[in-house]
């Protein structure tokens, strides 16, 4: 029925005006308001002589007019491109000089070039909106997102309005998103997952509770309760933060929410078991995609429970195989793995100006990801982890993520990642890193014996360091990486 995210809104204001579509930190706004406002800042982008398919780059603020300024570049055919909050100067410039961006609307201080405006300096006043416009085509490009890469410039990930429409089906339809929806949106509307969670509510006519992370637990039970919310968007760790801090607090709330999704990553079993415990009357689901190939499989784990390592199954809009290293579709099973790829109309469009990496990521429809798994005979995925962190000892294929969950239950252990080590013996081994309550009182051989009961002898790791703490990502997701550097 729509060709684009902005023409839902507008549809959506037609049919309910006063119904509340975005509420931020400042100021609640209907879909009437939201609609004025959109045509106003696009009318103001048109003075400033933006035209269409020209970049507009735009520092996250986490509110409602970050998120009006994506929609009114796309009702301008100006492509949009969020950049997180305070990002270095660096990654600002980077960006800027790859998509050649005509404008950057920001509100951290940046002396880069002239071609910027402040956000507060827009017009956003109720003024005289524009009343004439065509709304953009499904095959135009919406935005471009680009990734967290730690070296060098990121890779830009160029999304079309089709795009869009199709994700924010994959997301509604997989949590059968109710008519009175009212979702608490705390992760960064910068990274492709909050935003598309946004998406999804404007094709659901429903609102979004904007706010900055979970760790302000009085600020979020207060929007909770001032809003009803009925629902709620988290990663992996904002969920493991929010259970920490309100811990009882959560009960007083729980029948209220209708669901909650958990994305970025797979969320662990130990996740898994206190959201259920906490939410015993909410559908919990654990969305698995990537930037390119978003909410691809959905797993409602308040229902399947027990599937260790299981994604759950395609999203509206997708399909799944598995293949070899060749890219050869294979019959996969728990014993015979391979790398996992998918198809459908949330795939990207490719990597923004980079054909050859395009090429590589995406063929035949698919984009082919690392991650390793295979399908069983019911038609649930299953994801051992991915290809570069999987940790080859002796022949026999490891996953860091389950001897992260079997640490995870042994106590005085606060956090823990697990790296593959290079091993002249071995090719290579578990190298585990934890964070211990009470460094005085830790017993390596304690946690060890308590492992056994977990994994097997062949699993165990065969390298402890104790730190301060587990670095992740601006998204929730462990930073391998920097733990692999520590290694060497």
């Amino acid at each position: 029925m729509y060709n684009s995210i902005v023409e839902i809104v507008a549809q959506n204001a037609i049919k309910n005006p006063e119904k509340l579509c975005i509420v931020d930190n400042m100021k609640a706004y209907t879909y009437g308001e939201i609609w004025k406002l959109v045509r106003v800042i696009a009318k103001k982008l048109r003075k400033l002589d933006i035209k269409k398919r020209d970049c507009v780059m735009v520092e996250c603020t986490q509110d409602a007019h970050f998120l009006i300024c994506g929609l009114a570049c796309e009702l301008e055919r100006i492509i949009f491109v969020p950049i997180e909050h305070r990002a270095s100067k660096a990654r600002v410039k980077n960006i800027l000089d790859d998509v050649n961006a005509k404008l950057f609307i920001y509100e951290t201080e940046y002396e880069i070039s002239n071609k910027t405006i402040q956000m507060s300096s827009l017009p956003w006043m109720l003024m005289e909106e524009e009343n004439t416009y065509l709304f953009p085509k499904a095959e135009d490009t919406s935005e471009i997102l680009y990734t967290t890469g730690t070296t060098g410039i990121a890779k830009g990930i160029e999304i079309t309005n089709r795009n869009n429409i199709a994700l924010a089906e994959n997301i509604k339809y997989g949590t059968e998103m109710k008519g009175n929806n009212i979702e608490l949106i705390p992760l960064p509307l910068s990274h492709s997952h909050g935003l598309r969670c946004f998406y999804a509510n404007m094709l659901n006519g429903s609102t979004v509770v904007l706010t900055e992370g979970v760790s302000q637990v009085k600020h979020i039970f207060d929007v909770i309760e001032k809003y009803k919310v009925t629902a709620m968007d988290m990663s992996p760790s904002a969920a493991s933060i929010l259970i920490k801090l309100s811990k009882d607090k959560l009960y007083d709330i729980s029948r209220q929410i209708d669901y909650i999704q958990v994305g970025t990553e797979r969320v662990q079993e130990d996740i898994k078991k206190l959201l259920n415990v906490f939410f015993p009357t909410s559908r919990l689901y654990n969305f698995y995609g990537s930037t390119e190939s978003g909410r691809s499989c959905v797993l409602e784990f308040s229902k399947e429970k027990g599937k260790v390592d299981c994604i759950g199954k395609p999203t509206k809009n997708a399909k799944f195989i598995v293949t070899d290293e060749e890219r050869n579709p294979i019959n996969s099973s728990k014993k015979n793995i391979g790398l996992l790829a998918s198809a459908g109309s949330m795939n990207m469009k490719g990597y923004w100006r980079q054909p050859v990496l395009t090429e590589e990521t995406m063929r035949n429809g698919y984009v082919y990801t690392n991650d390793m798994g295979y399908i069983d005979d019911e038609g649930y995925i299953y994801v051992l982890g991915r290809k570069d962190n999987i940790i080859n000892y002796r022949g026999i294929k490891i996953s860091p993520e389950e001897i992260e969950e079997s640490v995870k239950k042994c106590e005085g252990i606060i956090d823990c990642a697990c790296v593959p080590k290079k091993d002249d013996m071995c090719g290579e081994v578990p190298k585990l890193f934890i964070v211990v309550q009470k460094k005085e009182k830790f017993q390596k051989k304690d946690m060890l014996n308590c492992l056994k009961q977990y994994i097997d002898e062949n699993k165990m790791p065969k390298e402890i360091e104790i730190v301060e703490e587990i670095p992740y990502t601006y998204n929730g997701k462990i930073h391998r990486k920097k733990l692999l550097e520590m290694s060497l």
